[in-house]
C-alpha cells in the first residue's frame, strides 16, 4: 500500500527557502495533508513519501549544488511519483514580472531535465546583503539595490506560497 505521506524538502543558503518550504509544509497540514518538511540533506530513502514537493534558492541563475545533486541521486524514485518544485530568487522581486519569471523558468532547464514537475512554484526571497557569502556577489547587489533593480528585506510573498500550496493536493493526486 501507497503511503499517504507528503514530503517537501529544501536546499537554502541562509534561510529563506526553509521558511518557504515550512510555509508550504503547514498549507498542505491544514488541507488534511501528512507531511514532512525537511532539508534535502536529511533526506535517505523517499520510499515513505506519495508524493515529494522539492525547492531550492538560486545561485548564479541554478538551483544550488546539493539540490541537483538529490534530483540525480533519487531520479528513479521521483520518476514513480508526483512531484512538485519550487524556487526562491530575488530575480522574482524585480519590477518586471514577466521577464523575471521567464528568465527564472530559464534557469530550471537542467531540474526539469532530471524530473517533471507537475506543478512550480516561483516565489521572491530575501536580499540581506550582509549575509551575500562572497565581497563581489555583495557589491554587485549593493550596485542593483542602488539602480532601484530591488530593495533589501524580506520579499517573501506569503499569500502566494499558501495559494500555490492549496493548489498542490489536487495536482498531486493526493
Amino acid at each position: 500500500m501507497m503511503p499517504d505521506k507528503i514530503l517537501v524538502t529544501y536546499a537554502t543558503r541562509t534561510g529563506s527557502t526553509a521558511g518557504v518550504a515550512e510555509a508550504i509544509g503547514r498549507t498542505l497540514t491544514e488541507s488534511g495533508a501528512e507531511v514532512d518538511v525537511r532539508p534535502m540533506a536529511e533526506v535517505t530513502d523517499l520510499a515513505p513519501y506519495r508524493a515529494v514537493v522539492a525547492g531550492s534558492a538560486i545561485r548564479a541563475a541554478a538551483w544550488l549544488p546539493e539540490a541537483m545533486a538529490f534530483l540525480r541521486t533519487h531520479r528513479a524514485a521521483l520518476a514513480h511519483k508526483p512531484f512538485a518544485t519550487f524556487t526562491v530568487c530575488m530575480a522574482m522581486a524585480m519590477k518586471n514580472q514577466a521577464q523575471a519569471r521567464q528568465g527564472v523558468q530559464g534557469w530550471l532547464a537542467p531540474v526539469r531535465a532530471l524530473v517533471n514537475p507537475v506543478s512550480e512554484g516561483l516565489f521572491p526571497g530575501i536580499l540581506d546583503i550582509g549575509r551575500v557569502p562572497t565581497l563581489s556577489d555583495r557589491i554587485k547587489f549593493r550596485i542593483s539595490v542602488w539602480m532601484g533593480i530591488w530593495k533589501e528585506g524580506d520579499h517573501r510573498d506569503w499569500d502566494a506560497v499558501r495559494a500555490w500550496a492549496r493548489e498542490l493536493p489536487a495536482k498531486l493526486g493526493v
